[in-house]
């Protein structure tokens, strides 16, 4: 017994000596991290610093920092006017939000495996991932070449990636459903639309809202920076303006804060409407 004991613990130490299988993935990995860390470096090394004092640059951005939030101060625009152009904002987000959520849930069925031709959720699928791809600013100047710059070109380009992005989550949702409970109501001569109506949007609306909440949080980010790169408005227009036109540091920092705030304030109703659905089901 003893001899079989001792046979075991060195097949056991061979067997932890054994090299791991090499794995492709983890050494591409590794070698795309090591190659930005020397590029990184070689362009730390290479940058023309143009005679900058380190120790000044530091104090004066900290000067800088300490002014914009330790001293926040709206000159150019009144506190009532900011609160105004913020609502364009978020209009600007729930609007696109809105208009991608009614499309998306129904692509999103379309997409589902469990729901759908195995080719069209294919087709579907990689359609929103190309589109997904694609940054939300990238989209927008592209509207803008035929639209203009402005809200039109802002909404559809907003719009066009909200869609990708909720086709995906959506269809996910949909295909977490039970198999089971698809089957009995076509054994029972349901159709499609029952279906989807009688058992999977009432199994998933707490996610889609969920979901749909969450594209709204990031469509308000989107419409702050739209405000500035796509000519939108917004308050997003005026920190454009208080940080490049008029350089004003306290002007950005109390509108910083008052994105701040309204971003908690959205955070807080989201945890309330998810804690709501999280009861009543």
């Amino acid at each position: 017994m003893r001899f079989q004991s001792s046979l075991i613990d060195v097949s056991d130490q061979d067997t932890g000596r054994m090299k791991k299988p090499f794995n492709k993935q983890a050494m591409a990995i590794r070698l795309t991290l090591a190659a930005l860390v020397l590029l990184t470096l070689y362009a730390f090394a290479t940058f023309d610093y143009k005679d900058i004092q380190l120790v000044d640059a530091v104090i004066s951005t900290s000067h800088t920092v300490k002014t914009m939030f330790f001293q926040p101060l709206f000159k150019h625009i009144s506190l009532l006017g900011a609160v105004e152009h913020l609502v364009i904002t978020l209009g600007l987000a729930f609007l696109t939000t809105l208009f991608g959520a009614i499309i998306a849930l129904v692509l999103g069925l379309l997409a589902a495996n469990n729901l759908s031709n195995p080719k069209l959720s294919l087709a579907i699928k990689g359609a929103v991932a190309f589109i997904r791809a694609v940054p939300t600013v990238l989209w927008v100047l592209i509207f803008a070449v035929a639209a203009g710059l402005g809200s039109v070109a802002a909404v559809i380009g907003m719009t066009f990636h909200s869609v990708s992005y909720l086709v995906k989550t959506y269809s996910e949702s949909f295909e977490e459903l039970d198999e089971g409970v698809i089957e009995a109501l076509k054994s029972s001569g349901a159709n499609w639309v029952q279906i989807v109506c009688q058992a999977v949007l009432p199994s998933s609306i707490t996610y889609l809202i969920s979901w749909t909440f969450m594209r709204f949080e990031i469509n308000f980010a989107v419409a702050l920076a739209m405000g500035a790169a796509a000519g939108a408005g917004g308050i997003g227009y005026d920190m454009f303006m208080a940080s490049t036109y008029y350089y004003d540091v306290r002007e950005i920092g109390a509108i910083t804060y008052l994105i701040l705030a309204f971003a908690i304030l959205l955070e807080l109703i989201a945890g309330r409407i998810k804690k709501k659905l999280r009861h009543q089901g």
